[in-house]
């Protein structure tokens, strides 16, 4: 008989319990092993040294008056602050929101009004850009429920643990909201995704069991703690295993990454495929002894075939693992295993974790397809989101009546229970691990008072997976060029989203209906630019 294309996860116990009791009991299994490194800040916290400044911020927020229930919005790069405000607003029932540190004004703005966070916690600024004025942009342009902002590593942040009040003890629960991530869905604009801390305790659990994790193991994260990769299967996942997490740095950087693997001595390490190729390609790559590592995960985009076998040969990393998930599954959904051969982990995205179950279907009919044919992605189980905070709509259209969420994701299914993503039914960009949604910026062009229409679609590339690219047709008479449109995009948009490639167009290609065909603009970009080996490049 044919196989479908349907499989279930083992089996296991999952943990019914918060992240505050987590961290409870990591410090009284191992009161005096590092718990987080953070080299860039020269911060090192023991188990008991890390809970202690855990419970000085929650004393801090409820001296703020933020109570159970309420948002709080972690503005910032990479930070030992990042750690003490994830479990410190989760010891007093409070919601951690998540915002890209990439996010300017406009994208700032928006967030602000759709979580009604109460408060946000910021750099003032760093190379980049001054948050600060940012923050007063974004108010300036419409209501919000804040009631304060306050900088990290600054006397405001001294201030609020000074004036510190032990917080009323109340009864939380683990099916409890915990944390809001904002991401690209089928609309245009970001939506919250409720994340409670059942579903990532557990996700971040499953997903170290996966990769053989003891209280042994030493990670080094490169990847932001603001993404999901970050705060479940970076920090959270090594708070659940009593293992120790190492930050080389506020931002990425492929020699901080280096040092960090060779003093600390991890034996894991986590990135999307660029950041691999940026450490791997490093000039100073071979003075580096890395015969420390032993595993670790490539994921957050495709992983091209070659990069995964000069991981696991160069880096010294014979059980690296690539894993597949989205924001609105905690986020991991299928994992390779580290004993798999190079061939399962080169090709495919692994199997459906523990407890969570994973079909193709044919998207018009909903029936399961046999395996090796493609369709749309499904998991259920316990790692599917609460819902998009305040958006039943959009709540209903991605997970249907019988739990299953739909991730618009194509995929083919192996009969060994292997899957491999194949393409996106929904428009997504993924450009070096950022999700993109292209209506997004579609609509912010739109108020150029100079562009008629525009298309953006994503493009092929080898570093950073796609590029965005934008298609513009000018208003009659008027006369625009590539970087006066990317002038009108800096500082108002995050920069991952500015089109690094534009093109002016007079029309589009178009059905017999009148849609526009993004994929006939996509395969006249690769011709024209001459992407063929880019797009021909070989992903899991």
């Amino acid at each position: 008989m044919p196989v479908r294309s349907y499989a279930v996860g083992p089996s296991v116990p999952l943990i019914e319990r918060t992240m505050g009791d987590v961290l409870k009991a990591s410090v009284a299994n191992h009161p005096d092993k590092d718990a987080v490194v953070s080299r860039h800040q020269r911060l090192r916290h023991s188990y008991t040294e890390l809970n202690k400044m855990v419970d000085r911020t929650a004393a801090g927020l409820w001296g703020l008056g933020i109570r159970p229930g309420d948002r709080v919005g972690m503005w910032a790069s990479s930070c030992v602050e990042w750690v003490y405000l994830q479990f410190a607003t989760a010891r007093i029932g409070a919601v951690l929101v998540n915002v890209n540190p990439a996010y300017r004004a406009r994208d700032l703005a928006y967030i602000l009004r759709r979580s009604s966070m109460k408060a946000i916690f910021l750099h003032e600024e760093d190379r980049w850009v001054n948050y600060s004025d940012v923050l007063a942009e974004a108010r300036s342009e419409g209501p919000d429920a804040l009631l304060g902002s306050v900088l990290l590593g600054d006397r405001q942040w001294d201030e609020m643990i000074a004036a510190g009040v032990e917080p009323e003890p109340g009864p939380l629960d683990c099916h409890d909201v915990v944390n809001i991530q904002y991401t690209s869905g089928t609309t245009g604009k970001p939506k919250g995704v409720l994340l409670t801390h059942h579903n990532i305790v557990n996700n971040a659990y499953l997903t170290g069991r996966g990769l053989g994790w003891t209280p042994d193991d030493c990670l080094c994260m490169p990847v932001p703690l603001y993404h999901c990769f970050g705060c479940v299967l970076g920090s959270l996942q090594a708070v659940v295993h009593g293992a120790t997490l190492v930050l080389p740095s506020a931002q990425f950087d492929p020699l901080a990454t280096l040092e960090a693997i060779e003093e600390e001595h991890c034996t894991t390490v986590y990135g999307v495929p660029t950041m691999f190729v940026a450490v791997l390609d490093h000039s100073e790559f071979d003075r580096f002894d890395t015969t420390s590592l032993r595993t670790g995960i490539m994921a957050g985009s495709p992983c091209p075939v070659e990069l995964m076998r000069r991981v696991v040969r160069d880096m010294h990393c014979p059980e690296m693992t690539i894993a597949y998930g989205q924001t609105e599954a905690s986020p991991a959904v299928t994992q390779s295993a580290s004993d798999d051969s190079l061939e399962v982990r080169t090709s495919t995205v692994g199997r459906a974790m523990p407890c969570t179950e994973v079909k193709v279907i044919e998207p018009e009919s909903g029936k399961t397809v046999e395996a090796g044919v493609q369709g749309e992605l499904l998991t259920r189980g316990y790692l599917v989101m609460k819902g998009y905070d305040n958006d039943p709509e959009n709540t209903a259209k991605a997970v249907d009546g019988d739990g299953w969420l739909h991730t618009g994701d194509l995929a083919t299914m192996r009969p060994d229970g292997n899957f491999r993503i194949t393409g996106r039914a929904r428009e997504m960009i993924i450009r070096g691990g950022e999700n993109i949604y292209p209506r997004e910026i579609e609509e912010f062009l739109h108020s150029h008072p100079q562009i008629a229409d525009v298309y953006v679609v994503g493009v092929p590339d080898a570093r950073l997976g796609e590029r965005v690219l934008a298609w513009i047709q000018v208003q009659e008479g008027a006369s625009l060029t590539e970087e006066s449109v990317r002038d009108y995009c800096r500082g108002q948009i995050a920069h991952f989203k500015v089109p690094e490639y534009i093109r002016f167009v007079t029309e589009f290609p178009m059905t017999v209906t009148g849609k526009v065909q993004k994929f006939v603009i996509r395969q006249r970009e690769i011709e024209l630019r001459g992407l063929q080996e880019a797009a021909a490049v070989e992903t899991a």
